[in-house]
């Protein structure tokens, strides 16, 4: 005969508060949530997920992931939006269970979740166009490095989460402020894809053969890029297209000089008229040449707004403060009637601010290109950006992207340099250098008049010939950035480094050591 005991047992709906650290391959990390403060970051949010057995710990376990998804059903409630959330992820190992457990996080929040399933981030905001939905939440780490997991976000189609949200977000999830509701739902909403790629590619027949190479770095974008390109009647040559969640041989990232350099190598052995490269989750584009020269972005930027304004005369461009002085000063844009708005580096703002202004395209250094109708519809998106690129090129005929690219005035840019200097410091220093260079304007630097100070985001600071030097904070590391660009020589660059910034930021201990120097 068996004895039997009633035990009471405690129920509750309750999300316990997240911890901001516990230790792997215990008890508690698998029944409490994880979630890192630092992963909380300007735009979105990034964690290093993959811990156990590593260097370094993890900063997110998926109980954690489910109450950022409660967190962000707050949220959304909260910002008073219908919430509806656009939901996907892209191709790693651990994308698809964490945006189980977004998803379970978002229903207990009272979300109807539709699941548009492997996404790049672009199809995953068209679809809020698509489905009629104001939000959504895009499972992806980008161009990081395996390991790494993190969540696009946004209420108001088109922009994603700025740092106002995300500091809002994060009030929510570590103070454990959660709000749950009834009336949760998920599906799946098949044909997505299919139907991104004929968006896309829709209107663009090209009148002349171009042979492109379509560079994904084994990322989510060989599922969708080679696909768009054909159906706008390129002739693609596939470059690490199949998927491979392990990035055997580098991380998809358009910006890295491994990809780049692959890329060139691609162009000069199939004689190709252009590569465009993707990376991880598609919402950026690089570019390299017939010749299989790199132009970096805020160049091809500006290759898009000669072309495109002479079809739409007066238009308006936005492009961010790390870019090319030569808008100001080309003469096409001066011709057409273009005006040029220099704001704030970061796609969020970016992205913000060319849909503030209703301008038509807005055009990042890191790869973000943002098109607004007719064009595209004001987020970031890779595919519509090479479609933009094989435009301009279809357009010109008997000229290759290596002319096109030739017939920009000459500029000398300095790479991006980061000295050093401590996150509860970096923007008193920034503060004081704005107020510094403030004061010269009107005055000469290195024998040419100040004529601009703009303080959006530090200082960048304009001479009469359109030469510029930029010194500001680092949204993401405790580093200071610093761009140097002249318009007469790659000397007068090296002096504008040399005799002008660093010795101003020499005033101040501190500014540490610089990550490079030219």
């Amino acid at each position: 005969m068996f004895n039997t005991r009633t035990q009471s047992v405690e129920i509750s709906d309750m999300m316990p508060k997240p911890l901001a650290n516990i230790a792997p391959n215990t008890f508690e990390f698998e029944v409490l949530p994880l979630v890192k403060p630092t992963g909380f970051r300007e735009y979105d949010a990034r964690w290093w997920f993959n811990g156990i057995g590593k260097e370094k710990a993890p900063e997110l376990n998926l109980t954690g992931v489910q109450a950022l998804g409660l967190g962000m059903a707050t949220l959304f409630h909260e910002l008073g939006v219908e919430p509806k959330v656009v939901t996907g992820h892209d191709f790693r190992s651990i994308s698809q269970p964490i945006k189980n457990a977004l998803i379970l996080g978002l229903t207990q929040g009272g979300c109807e979740v539709m699941d548009v399933g492997l996404a790049l981030s672009p199809m995953v905001y068209w679809s809020q166009f698509e489905l009629d939905a104001p939000c959504c939440a895009m499972v992806t780490a980008s161009h990081n490095e395996n390991g790494w997991t993190g969540v696009k976000m946004g209420a108001n189609k088109p922009l994603t989460f700025g740092p106002e949200e995300m500091g809002r977000l994060k009030e929510i999830v570590m103070g454990g402020a959660f709000v749950e509701r009834e009336g949760g739902k998920h599906y799946r909403v098949e044909g997505i894809r299919e139907k991104y790629i004929a968006s896309v590619s829709d209107g663009v027949k090209l009148s002349r053969p171009l042979r492109v190479i379509a560079a994904c770095g084994n990322g989510t974008a060989g599922a969708f890029a080679p696909d768009a390109l054909r159906a706008m009647g390129a002739e693609v040559i596939e470059m690490d297209c199949n998927l491979d969640m392990t990035f055997p041989k580098y991380n998809p990232n358009p910006e890295d000089s491994e990809m780049l350099h692959a890329m060139a190598a691609a162009v000069r052995e199939h004689g190709a008229d252009v590569a465009l490269g993707f990376d991880g989750d598609g919402d950026r584009c690089g570019v390299v040449d017939n010749t299989g020269e790199e132009i970096f972005a805020d160049k091809i930027g500006l290759m898009l707004a000669r072309d495109l304004s002479k079809q739409y005369p007066n238009a308006k461009f936005v492009v961010d403060v790390k870019s090319t002085g030569l808008y100001k000063t080309d003469p096409v844009l001066k011709e057409n009637g273009a005006t040029v708005d220099y704001y704030k580096t970061g796609h969020s703002y970016i992205k913000r601010r060319t849909n503030e202004l209703g301008a038509l395209a807005g055009f990042e250094k890191s790869g973000h290109f943002f098109f607004r109708p007719p064009i595209g519809l004001g987020y970031d998106c890779g595919l519509v950006a090479a479609k933009a690129v094989l435009q301009m090129l279809d357009r010109n005929p008997g000229k290759t992207m290596a002319e096109l690219k030739g017939e920009l005035g000459t500029a000398w840019t300095s790479l991006t340099m980061s000295p050093h200097c401590d996150d509860e410091t970096k923007y008193g220093i920034v503060d004081k250098m704005v107020e510094e260079y403030q004061g010269l304007n009107g005055t000469e630097i290195l024998g040419r008049k100040v004529v601009d100070v703009n303080t959006v985001n530090g200082a960048r600071v304009t001479l009469e010939d359109g030469s510029w030097v930029l010194v500001r904070a680092s949204s993401n590391k405790p580093e200071l950035v610093v761009v140097v660009e002249s318009m007469a020589s790659e000397a007068d660059m090296k002096d504008l480094f040399h005799k002008e910034v660093k010795p101003r930021l020499g005033k101040h201990p501190e500014v540490g050591a610089y990550n490079q120097e030219i």
